[in-house]
């Protein structure tokens, strides 16, 4: 029996995401997937992107969060948030499987 949690997502990146969408005037969803790549093994993507067959869709407000069935085990009980800091503001990913990351947030190994 799989007991994996699906990745969470907070009211600020949902909130973010709307005014994305809304500036842009269209309805994307936010779609966050797991690549091998990286200075740590794998690297996260993150993108505007319409909602797939067998896509997990984490839905507030109208608003969609969508993860790939191959990405989904790496993502597991992760925390999708948005942050705004002086590098910068993104979508940030806290994730408890990670074993270690790099600087750039983007990179992580299991």
């Amino acid at each position: 029996m799989d007991l994996t949690l699906p990745p969470k997502v907070t009211p600020r990146a949902f909130e973010r995401l709307a005014e994305i969408n809304e500036s842009a005037g269209e309805s994307k969803a936010l779609r966050v997937a797991v690549e091998g790549g990286g200075c740590s093994g794998f690297q996260y993507d993150i993108r505007l992107d319409d909602p797939a067959e067998d896509d997990l869709v984490l839905e507030q407000n109208g608003q969609k969060v969508v993860v790939d069935s191959v990405s989904l085990p790496f993502l597991a009980d992760a925390v999708i948030d948005f942050s705004e800091e002086l590098i910068g503001a993104r979508f940030v990913i806290q994730n408890p499987n990670a074993t270690s990351s790099c600087g750039c947030g983007t990179s992580f190994s299991m």
